[in-house]
């Protein structure tokens, strides 16, 4: 089994659980509280999710006609 195949069984695990944004989420959360992020690190960060993950919210709801 090549690195490649585990790197691939590992994503797809995670995609089954989490979404990759949500992962990189948590684990931005994870560094803060340990003190290896700063601050404003986690709120661009938190920004971005929260806003990308509206922007899809929004996408998906518009193709699909939910209101």
């Amino acid at each position: 089994m090549t690195v490649q195949d585990k790197s691939g069984r590992f994503d797809n695990v995670i995609e089954r659980f989490t979404s990759r944004k949500l992962l990189v989420w948590a684990v931005c959360t994870g560094l803060l509280l340990t003190g290896n992020v700063s601050g404003s690190v986690w709120e661009t960060i938190s920004i971005a999710y929260v806003g990308t993950q509206a922007f899809v919210d929004a996408a998906v709801a518009w193709k699909h006609g939910i209101a």
